[in-house]
């Protein structure tokens, strides 16, 4: 990166980007229904709290796009000159595949599909296996690395601790098949609303008969009645028996372990408000008497091709999807920007081959600019900083740059560090040189013949295409990720395989 601009900025902003003069930043809360001006607990700092994958299988662009919304959200908090405590959970435990406590544990399921055996052990490789390519998409992506990314199979004894405590205080109570949450005793339940009305009133019938006090009362710890490859019950020892702790309560316990009982801003896709969310609220505001969180901040859903993602239909897309297509991660978050986080997209190739037609353009516009930085120009600092203000209005702040670099009114040097200033929230590029768009505009991508690949590499590409032509997208993916290791990229074209040497 290059940060001599850094030291030229002279209209608004000290050295290292911290802003002299704020203005205003509003954010939408779901807690409030309205846009609330932030303020943060601590002066200069904020704790951020963002749910997590569950490592069960390849995270797809639409469970992406909560990440590209929290990165931009942390960008925008330091551009205010905020420093940022950011935590990004991994779920590996717990997860059930009902919001209603029913269903197997989702990591269990991966276990099943991937023939592996049941045990703990498997359980986090498998776990380790598909965060290692969550982590791998957001770097794609250009998304900020947290820090932290704590797993909830490695927080066990927290979890615990914080259950004890809730049936100390009365909230919890015990059935046959695990320790649940009492939410008739805890008054506020549902301040984030979403909640289903069929959950509002009556008891719930579990399976073998079992009843919960209330349809909305959730579990804090299951019972196992999975047996492991060993012999035993699958799961850890507690107080209650050998089980898992509820999806829910690891995000209390690991939030309020590395940012504190009460921090700044929690976000998340909207499909957590209705339960997830609410739960999380209602045991950790329990457990503690205080309020948990200031800021409930969700990103709305996305759809392909108008419909929603689903593995049963084959609509669903992943990031190296596109690089087969021969589009750079880049494209996609762009694509993202170019719509507010609390608008639903609809996800088309056509409308990701406009994106990336405009993002060249953006590139190869800013490299005519030369390479000397001149100031940033304060009117348009300020209506940048206005439009990211208003709850993140990334699609106006997009426009805004395009303003920008057709305004022959503004000298290069100082039209070019302008855009260097709004480029530390939108995170598209430019001066960090993403290689992703270094090899696009230089032309560094070297292709490279199949026949003329090594002869093991060849025999991976042949394999490749014989899963692909059997619809094996599992073996297929394995042998994309051997490719990769012996130093290629593969694209499917419709004239072939094609590879790219790194």
């Amino acid at each position: 990166m290059d940060f001599h601009f850094l030291s030229l900025f002279k209209q608004g902003t000290r050295a290292g980007g911290t802003r002299m003069k704020r203005s205003p930043l509003y954010l939408f809360n779901t807690l409030s229904k309205k846009k609330d001006e932030f303020q943060a607990i601590k002066p200069d700092s904020v704790r951020m709290y963002s749910c997590g994958p569950t490592v069960y299988d390849r995270a797809h662009i639409g469970n992406l796009r909560p990440y590209v919304f929290s990165d931009i959200l942390r960008r925008t908090l330091e551009y205010n000159g905020y420093t940022v405590k950011h935590v990004i959970n991994i779920t590996d435990v717990g997860h059930l595949t009902s919001d209603e406590d029913a269903g197997d544990d989702k990591m269990l399921l991966a276990l099943r599909r991937e023939g592996l055996p049941v045990t703990l052990a498997e359980m986090k490789k498998v776990g380790t296996k598909y965060a290692k390519m969550f982590k791998k998409d957001l770097g794609d992506l250009n998304i900020k690395t947290p820090l932290a990314f704590p797993r909830a199979s490695e927080h066990i004894e927290g979890q615990i601790a914080f259950i004890k405590t809730l049936e100390e205080k009365g909230y919890a109570y015990i059935l046959k098949d695990g320790v649940y949450f009492d939410t008739g005793v805890f008054k506020t339940y549902g301040a984030l609303g979403g909640t289903p009305k069929e959950l509002n009133t009556g008891v719930s019938r579990l399976k073998g008969g079992k009843r919960k006090r209330n349809e909305r009362d959730f579990a804090l710890w299951k019972f196992s009645t999975e047996e492991s490859s060993t012999g035993k019950k699958l799961g850890w020892d507690s107080p209650w028996g050998v089980g898992f702790p509820g999806w829910h309560i690891e995000c209390s316990a690991m939030s309020t372990e590395y940012l504190g009982k009460y921090f700044d801003i929690h976000t998340g896709g909207m499909d957590h408000i209705p339960v997830h969310h609410n739960n999380e609220i209602a045991q950790t505001e329990a457990l503690t008497g205080k309020p948990f969180v200031n800021y409930w901040l969700h990103s709305a859903f996305l759809t392909i091709e108008g419909k929603k993602i689903s593995k049963s239909i084959g609509n669903t897309v992943y990031l190296y999807h596109l690089a087969d297509r021969g589009f750079p991660p880049f494209a996609y978050r762009y694509w993202l920007l170019t719509g507010h986080y609390r608008t639903q997209l609809n996800f088309t190739w056509e409308a990701l081959q406009g994106a990336y037609s405009a993002l060249v353009k953006l590139h190869k516009q800013f490299l005519d600019l030369g390479a000397s930085n001149g100031v940033v120009v304060k009117s348009y600092q300020e209506r940048f900083e206005r439009f990211v203000n208003d709850d993140l209005d990334t699609p106006k702040a997009i426009a805004l740059l395009f303003e920008l670099i057709e305004d022959n009114a503004v000298e290069k040097r100082d039209k070019r560090a302008t855009i260097l200033d709004m480029n530390r929230v939108l995170g598209i590029g430019f001066i960090e040189s993403h290689r992703q768009m270094k090899r696009m505009l230089a032309g560094e991508t070297k292709k490279v013949e199949v026949k003329e690949a090594p002869r093991e590499v060849q025999e991976l590409v042949k394999e490749r295409e014989s899963a692909r032509e059997e619809k094996d997208w599992k073996t297929a993916d394995l042998l994309r990720e051997k490719i990769a290791k012996e130093g290629y990229d593969i694209k499917d074209t419709e004239e072939g395989s094609e590879l790219t040497k790194k």
